[in-house]
């Protein structure tokens, strides 16, 4: 597999971690996150302003009391590109080519998407 075929935003572990949390489709707070992919704080926030200027998370401020909370939710552009980016994967550990389909696992009707 070339590496122009992979997405180079969700090139980096932290990255697909995030992404991967976000997928449910519901805000999530820096903390909740942070706890979740167990990154360091800095890093955190590094690779969520990279995925937000790639249009792949939306990062908003939100007023609770007298604090300000920041939340992270994925976009519709995100969770595409982390479906594509994760079909390639298995494409590419199955043995098969992009554009075709690849076979579904013998005994296992589990589905990530």
């Amino acid at each position: 597999m070339k590496m122009r075929a992979l997405d180079p935003l969700l090139g980096t572990p932290a990255r697909m971690a995030i992404m991967a949390t976000l997928v449910d489709g519901r805000d999530w707070t820096f903390t909740e996150l942070r706890e979740a992919t167990g990154l360091a704080d800095g890093n955190l926030h590094v690779q969520t302003a990279k995925l937000a200027e790639g249009g792949y998370l939306r990062i908003k401020k939100i007023k609770r009391g007298a604090r300000t909370a920041t939340c992270y939710r994925a976009e519709d552009e995100g969770i595409e590109a982390l479906r594509l980016h994760v079909e390639k994967l298995q494409r590419a550990m199955a043995g098969q080519r992009p554009g075709k389909p690849a076979a579904p696992p013998k005994n296992d009707d589990s589905r990530v998407w």
